[in-house]
């Protein structure tokens, strides 16, 4: 198949490209990036009129629940909605059931996506067997079977002695290890921030010394093996400045921050709001605030999703029942880019975050338009205004409390391997 992109801005970070050009695409890799409106015949034509071409994004951090959990999303449900938001690599938390403990649940994740066709799907596996952090999970296994990275997310690695030898076994087989940073004997109990918030609406708050905490311990930990640490969905200001003093050190440590930490706070619990209940919960507008000048200085490697999909009926209880994540990649684009309209955020920087930064981070393919690349692309209009529909989501869930917000930023195609796997003008993915 021969694609040719045409009339679009191309803005790609990794090779600080940002102009007015076409792209051939060929046999699933970019051919050329140039300055031509007519190619030679036998290419389908994309036409990007007004539109930014930029590398497919990739995210970190997203919850896919197959197996075991396929009522709230599944491998090709999450896929959609992927591609639907742009994102053409994704990578997918072990807290399964069974849990992605072993190479055998490892092929299956992979022999899915595969069938799936629509995103680059990347299992990351278990610390600890089970998830529970009693046992190292069989991870050369895992990682032989195609897992790019190992965490227990969803639950934190309370032991320190066993985080320090998934950092020692890790680094054997040169993969990251991603810490989810809580510390469970000082949240235990609690739903969200602790503040003025949680205080006047009588819930038990999360200290942000819950998440400073492990990441304190995990940063040193990364220090005496000597290996890489992924701190995820950071979400305190301390926590932001602690990997920053980390990498400041020169340590291999690398962390992500999402899109709801970054554009909300504890004020959107108010009203028992259970859309709003994540983990790492939304904290002050002081610490979004730090969030937001780490992406500008480089702290932050990457911004990540945490797409975590639950039922109406995981949501639709009292706020202390509820169970805690939202859902983010068909969001993210048009949430992210409230920052470029404001000039708080350049788009380079913004487009950075999503292809090259975490790719570089876990050296992964994708992140580029470089010749002879895997033609992963999106291609969006950032003018174009959108209102939040959660019934017009491709994921199976509904849990995002973004719903109705009027934004700016729509996909309109996203390929991946060359090939157009999402067409805004049409409904469903190819």
């Amino acid at each position: 198949m021969k694609i040719a992109i045409i009339n679009g801005r191309v803005i790609d970070p990794s090779q600080n490209i940002d102009g007015n050009f076409s792209i051939l695409i060929e046999n699933g890799l970019i051919r050329e990036i140039g300055h031509f409106k007519k190619p030679t015949s036998g290419y389908e034509i994309v036409d990007a009129k007004g539109a930014i071409i930029s590398p497919g994004f990739i995210d970190l951090h997203t919850h896919l629940r197959e197996p075991g959990f396929e009522y709230r999303e599944d491998i090709t449900s999450g896929s959609q909605a992927a591609v639907a938001g742009g994102f053409t690599t994704i990578l997918c938390m072990a807290n399964t059931n069974p849990v992605n403990d072993n190479a055998s649940v490892t092929q299956m994740i992979l022999k899915k996506s595969k069938e799936a066709g629509l995103a680059r799907v990347l299992p990351v596996g278990a610390v600890s067997k089970g998830l529970k952090g009693e046992e190292l999970a069989e991870i050369g296994e895992m990682v032989e079977a195609g897992c790019v990275a190992i965490s227990d997310d969803g639950r934190p690695v309370m032991n320190g002695k066993l985080m320090r030898h998934a950092l020692e076994y890790a680094k054997t087989f040169k993969v990251p290890v991603i810490t989810h940073a809580e510390d469970l004997t000082l949240s235990e109990g609690g739903c969200m921030h602790e503040g003025k918030i949680s205080t006047s609406l009588g819930v038990t708050g999360i200290p942000a010394a819950a998440e400073e905490a492990m990441i304190q311990r995990d940063i040193l930990l990364a220090k005496l093996t000597k290996h890489h640490l992924h701190v995820a969905h950071v979400s305190t200001k301390e926590g932001i400045e602690m990997v920053r003093r980390a990498k400041l050190e020169g340590l291999s440590v690398t962390c992500e921050v999402t899109p709801h930490h970054l554009t909300l706070t504890d004020e959107t619990c108010l009203g028992y709001n259970a859309n709003a209940k994540v983990n790492p919960p939304l904290r002050t507008k002081q610490d979004s605030q730090a969030l937001l000048a780490a992406l500008n200085d480089g702290t932050v490697d990457a911004i990540a999703t945490d797409h975590a999909p639950h039922s109406e009926d995981e949501k639709n209880v009292g706020f202390g029942c509820a169970n805690v994540g939202l859902i983010g990649l068909e969001t993210a684009l048009p949430v992210l880019l409230g920052f470029v309209s404001k000039k708080q955020l350049t788009l380079k920087k913004l487009i950075s975050l999503l292809t090259v930064g975490p790719a570089k981070a876990f050296k992964l393919k994708g992140g580029t338009l470089k010749k002879g690349s895997p033609a992963d692309i999106t291609i969006f209009d950032p003018n174009r205004s959108v209102t939040i529909d959660p019934e017009k989501f491709h994921s199976k869930s509904r849990n995002t409390p973004f719903t109705e917000m009027k934004l700016k930023g729509k996909v309109l195609y996203t390929l991946y391997g060359g090939k157009v796997v999402y067409d805004s003008s049409l409904r469903e993915t190819k």
